[in-house]
C-alpha cells in the first residue's frame, strides 16, 4: 500500500482528496511529523467503520503509543490527545458525557437560538454597512468569524473578553506549523483559561451548558472537573471553527457559480440546499483524527491492523462516486437526494449538527439581502488555506461588498 503523506501547508486540498479516493477506501497515510496511520476515503465503508465497536476513541489501544512514538511537542497531540471528554471516550462513558450536550442542542432547543442569531447577524452587517464605500473587506474575521463565536460563547457561558486570547491560542491549536517548543504551554495554557471559566461559573453560575454541566456533577452525575473542563474546551473549539468553514466555504462556492448564486437569490433554490451541497462539496472538516482498531478490521479488500490508528477524511468522502454519482466533483446547488455524512456518523455524529446549520442559515441569506453585490477582491485561485489538516479554513476572504 503507498503511502500518502498529507501537506502541512494544504497547498491543494482537492488534488489530496482525489489521491485519497484513488488509493481506495482505506489509504495508508502519514501526517504531518511524520506519524503513520490510516485514512478511510469512501462514504459507505466511512459509515461502516464509524458504527464499528472495534474501532475506539482509546488512545491506549495505539501501538504508537503505547511504544512512546508519538512525542508530547507532536503539533497535533492536542487532537490525537485532548483529554478526557465525550470525544476520547465510547460505550457507557460516552453516553454519560455526551447526554447533557446533546440535550441542550437538540433541533427544538437550538431553534429557540434564532431571535438571538438573527440579532447578531444584523449587528455585524451593520458593522460591515458603516466601512467606507469600496473598501476591501475580511468577511471571514469581520463576519464569518465572531457570529458563531459570540453564538457558542453565549451558550456555554464565556465572556467575550476571552475571545482574543481564545483565538490566539486555537490558531496554534489547530496549526501544524505551531513549533513543537510551544505545543506544552499552549496546551497548559489552553488548558488554565478554561479551568478559569469553569471556576468562575462554579462560584456564580449562569444559565449556560457550562453552569448545567457542573450543576449535575454535583447532583450526581459524576462528571470530573477534567471532563467539564475538557467538555467546553470541545464545544467551544469545534462549535464555532465548522461554522466559520461552512460560511466562508458557502460564499465561495456561490461567487465562483454565479448562475447558482442567481437561482438562490431569486429564491428558485432553498438556501438549505446551498448549506447542504457546501457541507458536502467543499467540507468544512478535512480529516477527522482519531480512532484506534481493537482487532484486524476489513475494509473493503484491505485491512486495517489491530492497534492501528484511523482517521476519517471528510474532504475525500464528499466527492466520491460511488455516493453521488459521476457529478460528485460538481457543486450544484440542485443535487437531490443528497446524502452525506459531513457531521459525522454513529455514535460521534457531531452533536451541534443543528446549531451550525442554524447559523449558516441565518447568515448566509441575511448577508445576500444586504450585499448582493458582493464580489471577491481576489481571485479564487489565489485565496490560501491555513495549514491545519483538520479544518478546510482559509487565512482570509477578502471582498468587496458592492
Amino acid at each position: 500500500m503507498t503511502r500518502i503523506a498529507l501537506d502541512p501547508f494544504v497547498a491543494d486540498l482537492d488534488g489530496e482528496s482525489a489521491r485519497l479516493r484513488a488509493a481506495g477506501p482505506l489509504a495508508e497515510v502519514e501526517l504531518p511529523g511524520g506519524v503513520h496511520c490510516y485514512a478511510v476515503t469512501h462514504h459507505a465503508e466511512a459509515r461502516q467503520l464509524l458504527t464499528d465497536s472495534r474501532i475506539v476513541k482509546d488512545i491506549d489501544v495505539w501501538n504508537a503509543w503505547q511504544r512512546g512514538e508519538i512525542p508530547m511537542d507532536w503539533p497535533l497531540i492536542g487532537l490525537a490527545n485532548p483529554g478526557r471528554s465525550m470525544l476520547t471516550v465510547d460505550g457507557a462513558d460516552h453516553r454519560r458525557l455526551r447526554t447533557l450536550v446533546a440535550q441542550a442542542l437538540t433541533v427544538k432547543r437550538v431553534e429557540r437560538l434564532r431571535a438571538g442569531i438573527e440579532a447578531l447577524t444584523t449587528a455585524s452587517l451593520d458593522r460591515l454597512a458603516a466601512l467606507p464605500k469600496g473598501e476591501r473587506v475580511d468577511l471571514k474575521a469581520e463576519f464569518a468569524y465572531p457570529l458563531p463565536m459570540n453564538v457558542i460563547s453565549e451558550l456555554m457561558g464565556v465572556d467575550s473578553a476571552d475571545h482574543p486570547r481564545l483565538k490566539e491560542l486555537f490558531e496554534k491549536f489547530f496549526s501544524t506549523q505551531t513549533p513543537p517548543e510551544e505545543v506544552p504551554q499552549m496546551m497548559a495554557d489552553l488548558g488554565a483559561l478554561f479551568t478559569k471559566i469553569v471556576d468562575g461559573k462554579r462560584e456564580n453560575p449562569g444559565d449556560d451548558l457550562t453552569s448545567a454541566l457542573i450543576a449535575a456533577s454535583e447532583n450526581g452525575d459524576q462528571l470530573t472537573d477534567e471532563e467539564i473542563v475538557n467538555t467546553l474546551q470541545l464545544i467551544i473549539a469545534a462549535g464555532h471553527e465548522t461554522t466559520i468553514s461552512l460560511i466562508v466555504n458557502a460564499v465561495v462556492a456561490l461567487q465562483t457559480h454565479p448562475e447558482q448564486r442567481k437561482q438562490v437569490l431569486a429564491g428558485e433554490v432553498p438556501w438549505e440546499n446551498v448549506i447542504e451541497e457546501t457541507l458536502r462539496w467543499n467540507t468544512p472538516t478535512s480529516h477527522v483524527l482519531i480512532r484506534f482498531a481493537t482487532e484486524d478490521v476489513e475494509v473493503g479488500d484491505k485491512v486495517l491492523p489491530k492497534g492501528e490508528a484511523l482517521i476519517v477524511s471528510f474532504g475525500a468522502l464528499g466527492r466520491d462516486e460511488a455516493q453521488h454519482g459521476p457529478t460528485a466533483g460538481d457543486f450544484d446547488i440542485t443535487r437531490s437526494p443528497n446524502r452525506h455524512i459531513a457531521f459525522g456518523h454513529g455514535p460521534h455524529v457531531c452533536p451541534g449538527a443543528a446549531l451550525s446549520r442554524l447559523e449558516a442559515g441565518v447568515a448566509l441569506p441575511a448577508l445576500y439581502e444586504r450585499f448582493p453585490e458582493l464580489e471577491l477582491a481576489v481571485p479564487a485561485s489565489e485565496l490560501r488555506n491555513k495549514p491545519i489538516v483538520t479544518q478546510n479554513d482559509l487565512h482570509d476572504l477578502p471582498v468587496e461588498l458592492g
